[in-house]
Order: C-alpha cells, then sequence, then structure tokens
C-alpha cells in the first residue's frame, strides 16, 4: 500500500493559487507469455467462432503461466521482493515529482533532505507479518478450462481482446489460502453436476456464474456465489438456490464448513446490494474481525484490507502520520467499514467518514456503537456531492486531517477540488494501493510537494507498474 501525507502549500492549481494556502507538502506512506492465442480473432464483419474445446492439459507450465500474471514476483525470495518493490516505490516518486516540476515550470521545493535523487526521505518497506495465503477475501470466475470445460472455476489467462481467456485453477497460489482454493474446488464441482450451463458471456446465455470468498482471522467462511436469472421464474430461481444450499450443508460441499452462503442474481458484471441484493440462503450475515482492539462487522460488498495482518500496521502508520489531537477533526474520504478513523476516534474531537457502499457505512455505524465510540458520524453517498457541504457545516478555526483511501480508479477531481479549496485541512494522507495512472493524477492536481515517503507491503508477489495488468479482473 501507499499513502501519501501533504500539507496545504505553494504550487499551482492548474496556474490558480488555492486561497489563504501559504505552503505545500507532501509524503507518502505505505507502511509474457500467458499462452498461444488459441482463438482465431474474427476479421470485421464475420460471425465469432466457436472456441476450440480442447486447450490443453492442466500441466505445470498453465500453473507457472498464471503465477507469473496474477503473483509475478513469486520466485523471488520476501527479501528480494521488498527490494523490487523498493525500487518500483523510488521510480514511481521519482517520475510523480518530475511532473509537478514540469507543472507550469515550477521546482519542487525539497522540505527535506534529499534521499537519492529524491526530494522526499523514503523509507525502507515496511515487511509484513504475513506472506502466504494472506488474502481475506478471493474472487473466482467461471470459464473454459485447458481442457476446454466451460465449468472451470480459477482465475483468468489471456484477454478478451485477443481471444485467447483461459480459466485456470488457482489453488497453487501462495497468496490464495487453502480454505478459499477448497471453497473453489468444491463450486467447481457443483457446478459439473448441475444440469445448468455457466453465463459465460452475457448474450450467450447461462446461469451459474463468479464465486466470492472472504475469511476471517478465526477461520470463519463466507461464499458468495453469482447468479445471472436469465427468464427463470421465482419458483425456478427458489429452487436453484435450494439445490445449492443442500449441496453445501449436507452435500459434498459441506466439507468446506461454510459459516454464511449468499447468493446473488446479477445481470451485469457487477452489481451493489442495492442494484441487486445479496440473498442469505444459511448461516451468519456478516463476518467479523479483530483489528486495533476494535471487532468490526463486514458485510458481503463491504472493502476490508485484504490482508488483515498488514492492514493493521498499515493503519498504524497512517496514525502516525496524521498528528491527530483532541482538537482535531479527523475526515475519513473513501473509509469502507470506517477502520482508520474509528482506530483513531479516541485521539480525535471528531471522526467523519464518506462511503459510497451503503452496507460498509452500516458496517461502520454498527462498528462504532459495538465498541463505544461515540464520536463519529457516516455518510453514504458519492464524496465529491457529500465533501463540500459537510466541510462548510464545520466551525471555522478547527484544524481538520482528511485520510484517503480511494479505489484504483482514483479520486473524483471535485473531491480534489473541495479539499484544496478548504483551508481548513492542514494534513492530508492518501493510501493507494497502486501509485500510478489515475493516483499520480490526482496527486499532481493536488500541487504537492514530497515530504516523506515510507512503505509497506499487503500484496506479496505482486507488483503492479505503470502500464502493466498483472491481477485478473478476478483476483481483485
Amino acid at each position: 500500500m501507499v499513502g501519501l501525507f501533504s500539507k496545504p502549500g505553494l504550487l499551482p492549481w492548474y496556474a490558480r493559487n488555492p486561497p489563504g494556502w501559504s505552503q505545500l507538502f507532501l509524503g507518502t506512506v505505505c507502511k509474457g507469455d500467458f499462452t498461444r492465442v488459441i482463438a482465431t480473432k474474427c476479421q470485421k464483419g464475420q460471425k465469432s467462432q466457436k472456441k476450440p474445446s480442447h486447450l490443453g492439459p492442466l500441466d505445470g507450465s498453465w500453473q507457472e503461466r498464471l503465477a507469473d500474471v496474477v503473483t509475478p514476483l513469486w520466485r523471488l525470495s520476501y527479501e528480494e521482493q521488498l527490494k523490487v518493490k523498493f525500487a518500483a516505490q523510488k521510480k514511481i516518486l521519482q517520475r510523480l515529482e518530475s511532473y509537478i516540476q514540469m507543472l507550469n515550470g515550477v521546482s519542487v521545493t525539497t522540505a527535506v533532505p534529499k534521499s537519492e535523487r529524491l526530494s522526499c526521505l523514503l523509507h525502507p518497506i515496511i515487511p509484513s507479518p504475513v506472506i502466504n495465503g494472506y488474502r481475506n477475501k478471493s474472487t473466482f470466475s467461471v470459464n473454459r478450462g485447458p481442457d476446454g470445460n466451460p465449468k472451470t472455476v480459477g482465475f483468468y489467462l489471456g484477454t478478451w481482446r485477443d481471444g485467447n481467456v483461459v480459466c485456470v485453477q488457482s489453488n497453487h497460489l501462495k497468496n490464495i489460502p487453502e480454505k478459499h482454493s477448497q471453497v473453489a474446488q468444491y463450486y467447481e464441482v457443483f457446478l459439473r453436476q448441475s444440469p445448468l450451463e455457466p453465463c459465460l458471456v452475457f448474450h450467450e446465455g447461462g446461469y451459474w456464474r463468479e464465486l466470492t470468498v472472504r475469511t476471517n482471522s478465526q477461520g470463519h467462511t463466507m461464499a458468495i456465489i453469482t447468479f445471472h436469472p436469465q427468464k427463470l421464474s421465482q419458483e425456478e430461481l427458489h429452487v436453484q438456490k435450494e439445490i445449492v444450499k443442500e449441496f453445501f450443508i449436507r452435500g459434498p460441499g459441506a466439507a468446506c464448513g461454510l459459516t454464511s452462503l449468499y447468493f446473488q442474481e446479477s445481470t451485469m458484471t457487477r452489481c451493489s446490494h442495492q442494484q441487486s441484493p445479496y440473498q442469505l440462503l444459511f448461516g451468519e450475515p456478516y463476518i467479523f474481525e479483530e483489528l486495533l482492539s476494535l471487532k468490526i462487522r463486514i458485510s458481503p460488498d463491504a472493502f476490508f484490507q485484504i490482508n488483515t495482518a498488514g492492514a493493521e500496521m498499515l493503519y498504524r502508520t497512517v496514525g502516525e502520520l496524521t498528528g491527530v489531537n483532541s482538537d482535531t477533526i479527523l475526515l475519513d474520504i473513501c473509509c469502507g467499514t470506517g477502520v482508520i478513523g474509528l482506530s483513531l476516534a479516541q485521539h480525535t474531537s471528531r471522526v467523519l467518514g464518506i462511503e459510497l457502499v451503503e452496507q460498509a457505512v452500516e458496517d461502520a455505524r454498527w462498528t462504532a456503537a459495538f465498541n463505544g465510540i461515540t464520536n463519529s458520524e457516516f455518510h453514504t453517498g458519492q464524496a465529491e456531492k457529500i465533501l463540500p457541504g459537510l466541510l462548510k457545516s464545520k466551525e471555522d478555526g478547527q484544524s481538520i486531517v482528511a485520510v484517503v483511501n480511494p479505489a484504483r480508479a482514483g479520486l473524483h477531481y471535485k473531491v480534489i477540488q473541495a479539499i484544496r479549496n478548504f483551508r481548513a485541512i492542514h494534513t492530508l494522507v492518501f493510501v493507494s494501493c497502486k501509485l500510478h495512472g489515475e493516483s499520480t493524477r490526482n496527486v499532481i492536481e493536488r500541487s504537492l510537494i514530497l515530504l516523506e515517503c515510507s512503505g509497506m507491503v499487503s500484496a506479496h508477489y505482486s507488483l503492479h507498474l505503470p502500464g502493466s495488468s498483472n491481477s485478473p479482473a478476478s483476483a481483485s
């Protein structure tokens, strides 16, 4: 993970100085060859050709190819991985500085002694205490495997554009827990005995779709099955829900020991709970986690850092960077289940959280109430719409520390504008799992000066670089 620590300052906002800002700082904290083309691409105007029924055996080469895509650093020792990630972070920061320097010809002001041609202090990567099988959430796709079977559960190799997508089982990947792989394998068993076809391409029909597995440190397991209803009646849908429920309660799938099983009818690639409610087939409606002395409630679609042990170290470091005190308001933007803000609530006068996912906000409110935290409030909606009004309602003169932890798409420009224009925000911590692309644009638009940078690894074996794409959509 990567976070950016900043204070208001002097660089131009598209050649305009933000009102009332005299100085500006920025820093960070975070505490091949897939396969040969299998399907012939269609010429314009031609009808798509049926994919071959046999793509080859599932041997070590398929497994290695998948590992190279999902976990490209898997061949390196952990110490070597840290060195690679440190070098990658340094390169990104150098590029970031050059972008800022080019902005209207303004030179970057150094707030601390330069470190290896950087105008900020770059700390070593902070290692995570858990390296293997660290993911608490995995999403598995359903598609044709190397043997041509369309009821294969795993991760994708290849690209849709090139027409060479293959679904490869993922039980050999070092970052996937055994429990996740077990549930995926039994879901595959279920699919292969079901008379219903999987939904590979929406317009071609089919029903069974992806599987999401969530676990906690206590070993509890939540599974979420996505299903395309097509034109099935409610009675027919009920039959399918009962069949999959029976499989995981009394059938072969009982070996998974699921704590809960959800079913979501979805006609889109991804649906929120508001668009298509998650239906609890059996078990507990939530999964819980212990983190930073808090008991945290997590709903099926709520965001939570994928490495629990690493998240605890990250949040501790974010807390140190904020420098909050009893006179400070902590503004937690894209707060998810609210863990960052709630973990610092005892040190601040008030915590204000903003999150798009309604279930996550409900989780944050539950977590606050359960843990006896009374100085927090959480708002549901788009940050760019809520933030301006929320900031205007606060008392003048009270300092605000902002923490942003956006998705890979980065922050909406109106959020950046609201942060820039509100002079009471004197510190910003920017947390990012991918500090290039839109996140880089966010920082440039924020017009920041580098102050301090450290790193923390929460996604071992993986590496995100500009222009790279080494994580399948199903591995998020």
